[in-house]
């Protein structure tokens, strides 16, 4: 069973930084995404990287994430650095195994993680 372990979740204040952890189960082709969720607003996509290292951002987080990846460890990360409030939300992370493809619709990811907290307030 496919199993997505989430870390570095936490609280900062705005303009901070803080570093997303997702570990997978290792797969030659794959799509992992991040995505999130704040109360009362819809789940909104983040960042996508694909298993030849083609990294893709949202208009909202463009110039400010940095998603990579550690092949040899099956590890992916999330580098998010001038943090705002509207980036409070749970972060989650997903994969589609067997392709490079990344999806828009979040629906087409086979498995998630638990999600992890993060409070940007001052």
């Amino acid at each position: 069973q496919v199993q997505l372990v989430e870390s570095g979740g936490g609280s900062v204040q705005p303009g901070g930084s803080l570093t997303l952890t997702c570990a997978s189960s290792g797969y030659a082709r794959y799509c992992m995404a991040w995505v999130r969720h704040a109360p009362g607003k819809e789940r909104e996509g983040v960042a996508t990287i694909d298993s030849d290292g083609l990294p893709r951002y949202a208009d909202s987080v463009k110039g400010r994430f940095t998603i990579s990846q550690d092949s040899t460890k099956n590890t992916v990360y999330l580098q998010m650095n001038s943090l705002k409030p509207e980036d409070s939300a749970t972060y989650y992370c997903m994969i589609r195994p067997g392709s490079s493809w990344c999806p828009s619709s979040q629906h087409a990811y086979n498995y998630w993680g638990q999600g992890t907290q993060v409070t940007v307030s001052s």
